[in-house]
């Protein structure tokens, strides 16, 4: 890191803002409703074909549809629309998701105003540092330490990949809330609910997490949807159940090859200090970050366009359209002062995460940036 040039990366990314927040137009808003349209009509196709015995066709479709939703919160949450004038206000930060439009716009284990505070503000605010609720590493510290056969060790990951989101995110956003008031915590936010004390219902975070997430979630999807094909049969209502309990792993799966390795690499930076000032901020957002593959349309949706790490690290609050546009100029800008742009396949760096969460490598520490 020695050839790095923090403040002159820094003056020409802000220059990149300024250019990219003032071509956010309304074929952005546009772009991101044609993405809609492709997640409800795979939930649709998902549906019209659930009472069929279990296959990989409605599964899937489900598990696209239900991905979807997460897409789009992502970056609606993080008010990627909210600088275009005459949207519908369900499409900005402040409606989408809010109240009862959870169960319209994202209906999902997880609690969107916990995600909001979790993810948009601790993770983005503190990425890889220990403020960072999301560092795999640290989460995986029990893991790298067992002295188990490495085989073990990967058997307990395909478990986590097939569960995570309500093993770990739902879980993980709900512990950075108040659970009486559900507004957030000041501190505390990176040691409470895990798998460890799950069931332990003397815990008022553990109560909100049953009641807000598990319950009305599992009951929906696995339990109200089935019954209302009983009237086809048992064995129709079975049929639906276990195509929504295969569409949930897929969904899990699918959603953890995506978002576990974007910050989790041999190759990528922890740091023992937070950052001053913005140049610092663009630096470590470039070091603790990773891309996949990126460019195209069927790329980017099936990679949920996190596929676009580093850009959407520099600028959170750009509509997802935006980032194909900015990508080849960032890297640019990362080789011409010294920062390394990681950019690999998606199956290449889930291979890294993997390596870190089973022991076999680590991540990088930072004790500070370069003067």
């Amino acid at each position: 890191l020695a050839r790095v040039d923090v403040a002159g990366f820094a003056a020409e990314i802000e220059a990149l803002r300024r250019t990219a927040y003032a071509t956010i137009s309304y074929a952005d808003y546009l772009h991101m409703r044609r993405v809609e349209r492709r997640g409800r009509l795979a939930t649709l196709v998902g549906y019209l074909t659930i009472w069929l015995p279990p296959n990989p066709f409605t599964a899937v479709a489900l598990s696209l549809g239900q991905n979807t939703r997460w897409l789009l919160a992502h970056h609606i949450t993080h008010r990627g629309y909210d600088r275009i004038p005459g949207i519908p206000a369900r499409y900005t930060s402040r409606g989408f998701a809010r109240g009862w439009r959870r169960f319209v716009d994202w209906f999902d284990w997880i609690l969107p105003s916990g995600w909001d505070y979790e993810h948009n503000t601790l993770h983005h605010a503190y990425t890889g540092e220990d403020k960072d609720p999301d560092v795999v590493e640290r989460h995986a510290e029990f893991l790298r330490e067992l002295r188990v056969p490495l085989a073990v060790k990967y058997a307990f990951l395909v478990l986590l990949a097939l569960t995570w989101k309500f093993t770990y995110y739902a879980p993980r956003t709900m512990s950075v809330l108040d659970p009486r008031t559900l507004r957030r915590r000041s501190g505390g936010h990176i040691l409470g609910v895990s798998f460890t004390n799950v069931f332990d219902l003397r815990s008022p975070t553990v109560r909100a997490l049953w009641a807000r997430c598990y319950l009305p979630y599992a009951g929906f999807h696995f339990l109200l949807v089935p019954c209302l094909f009983l009237p086809l049969g048992t064995t129709t209502a079975l049929y639906v159940l276990l195509n929504k309990l295969l569409a949930e792993c897929i969904t899990n799966v699918h959603s953890f090859l995506v978002i576990g390795p974007n910050h989790t690499a041999d190759d990528l930076y922890r740091f023992d200090f937070h950052y001053h000032g913005r140049p610092e901020f663009y630096a470590t957002q470039v070091l603790s970050s990773a891309n996949y593959h990126c460019g195209t349309e069927f790329v980017d949706y099936l990679s949920i366009w996190l596929n676009y790490q580093i850009e959407h690290h520099l600028f959170s609050d750009l509509p997802m359209s935006k980032y194909r546009e900015i990508q080849p100029i960032v890297k640019a800008l990362c080789a011409r002062h010294g920062l390394p742009y990681r950019q690999e396949s998606v199956f290449k760096r889930f291979a890294r995460m993997t390596d870190v969460v089973v022991g076999r490598t680590s991540g990088r520490r930072l004790e500070r940036l370069p003067a």
